[in-house]
């Protein structure tokens, strides 16, 4: 059991949360009551995962996509309404973290998602160095790291092969961040891994030969929140349950 305080304070602290500029509050966004003791993580603060929460009697819910984001309209009607009004009437807490849980070294989502993977990480790129750069055990063929991806998370991704080269060195980074495939070329990336392609993106990788994988945005981010309730638990001595609520994005 742990103190809401304590608990964001400890989590705040451990994900460095303050060095980040992200596009809304990270921590306590939604306060349920003191003391927690079962924490519920999941990748997006939607009513079926706050729904889900509330059934298993959870005291607090982790996520990496919370309610409240620059630019928002900031009323509270039809859909921000309701799963507020479930969090209030439970009492449960709602902890988001976006871009800290990005970036941590060990719990989070670009971490989690290199392990699954098995790349040895060798540095980071990017805005905030939110991109990661490694290798595999082996180079691989676009065929290969395909089917690896499938394999991992569930999905065929959207592939643009590039020249066909040797992947040898791999830059990602999980969720929407199409934007970074100009600095990881610019890395020496032989290919690209992240949730989503926008027009662009397929005549850079055309272009330069660097392949880019587009493997979804909920898919590659399901596993940081997962990890980091589960180390949350162990460490403060909670019960704790990973929701997955499946979304085709």
């Amino acid at each position: 059991m742990i103190h809401r305080d304590e608990f964001g304070a400890q989590v705040h602290a451990l994900l460095e949360a303050d060095r980040f500029r992200d596009y809304g509050p990270n921590g306590l966004q939604v306060e349920g009551r003191a003391e927690i003791r079962k924490l519920v993580s999941g990748v997006t603060a939607s009513l079926a995962l706050i729904e889900a929460a509330a059934l298993e009697g959870a005291d607090a819910i982790l996520v990496h996509h919370g309610l409240f984001w620059r630019g928002q309209d900031g009323r509270v009607t039809g859909w921000m309404k309701r799963r507020l009004q479930v969090l209030l009437a439970h009492e449960i807490n709602l902890y988001a973290y976006h871009l800290p849980l990005d970036a941590h070294p060990q719990w989070g989502n670009n971490a989690q998602l290199g392990q699954k993977l098995r790349l040895s990480v060798q540095g980071r790129f990017g805005d905030q160095d939110l991109g990661f750069l490694g290798v595999p055990a082996q180079p691989l063929t676009v065929a290969a790291l395909t089917a690896l991806l499938q394999y991992r998370l569930g999905r065929v991704p959207v592939v643009v092969e590039g020249d066909g080269r040797p992947l040898r060195r791999l830059a990602w980074c999980t969720g929407g961040a199409q934007g970074y495939f100009e600095a990881a070329i610019a890395a020496g990336a032989d290919a690209f891994l992240t949730g989503e392609i926008s027009e662009p993106q397929a005549h850079y990788a055309r272009e330069t030969g660097v392949a880019y994988f587009a493997c979804g945005h909920h898919a590659t981010e399901r596993f940081g929140a997962a990890a980091l309730g589960a180390h949350l638990a162990e460490r403060f001595g909670l019960e704790h349950r990973f929701i997955d609520i499946d979304n085709p994005a």
